[in-house]
This record gives C-alpha cells, sequence and structure tokens, in this order.
C-alpha cells in the first residue's frame, strides 16, 4: 500500500499514476490520452508532462502541505498520444522547509524531461 499524504484530489489521469513512494523518493506513470494533443501529429503539451513531474516531486516529499515555489526544467524530447512515460523523483537536499527535487521522466529507456523543483512545506494549507 502506498502512503500518499499529499495533493489527495489530483486528477490521476492527468497527472499520473503513483508506482512508488519512498523516504525523499517516488515513481508516478502517465499514459497520454487525445485529451492532451495538440495537433494532428499527436504531441502532447509539455504542461502535461510538467504536471507529472511536479506530482512526483511533491509526493517524493510527502507532506500534506507541500508546496512548488519554483522549477528549473528541460524538455528533451516530444511525447506523442498513447505514449507511456514515468516520472522519478528524489529528493537531493533538504534545508529547514525548502526541500529540492531533482525529476526525470523517460518513455521507455529514453529521456524525454528533467528538472530541478523547489518545494516548500508550509505549517498549514496554502489557501487557509
Amino acid at each position: 500500500m502506498i502512503n500518499i499524504q499529499t495533493h489527495g484530489h489530483i486528477d490521476r489521469e492527468l497527472c499520473g499514476i503513483p508506482l512508488s513512494v519512498g523516504e525523499g523518493s517516488s515513481q508516478v506513470q502517465l499514459e497520454t490520452t487525445p485529451r492532451m494533443v495538440t495537433d494532428e501529429s499527436g504531441l502532447v503539451h509539455g504542461g502535461f508532462i510538467f504536471g507529472l513531474a511536479d506530482y512526483s516531486a511533491m509526493i517524493a516529499v510527502n507532506h500534506p502541505h507541500v508546496v512548488l515555489g519554483s522549477a528549473e526544467v528541460k524538455f528533451l524530447k516530444p511525447v506523442n498520444v498513447h505514449d507511456v512515460v514515468v516520472a522519478g523523483a528524489t529528493v537531493t537536499r533538504t534545508e529547514g522547509r525548502k526541500h529540492v527535487v531533482s525529476v526525470t521522466v523517460e518513455r521507455g529507456d529514453v529521456k524525454v524531461f528533467e528538472g530541478e523543483f523547489i518545494c516548500f512545506v508550509l505549517d498549514k494549507p496554502v489557501l487557509s
């Protein structure tokens, strides 16, 4: 049983299905769908890949009040409709409330995205 403490209402069809959650790490899988396509060639909008990576970073931190502060990312290869991609996230550094998370997204053995996410753990929900 995967014990995820954050983002309980996220749409997993759009942001991915968690495969594993460990201490400071996660893996999340997304099967891209026609709803994510930008054009007639079947190109998936990068926002969905970013959302997958962000979700993976959030559950690697795995705190009920984790939020994204910033991200530095690179889109390396295009993703097509019906591709299955997996995001792997690892917390690389923690400084108080700040968590630095490295994320890669792969389609099979091809890296399509990489980034560093700066996440913050708050005392209460950001909108409260």
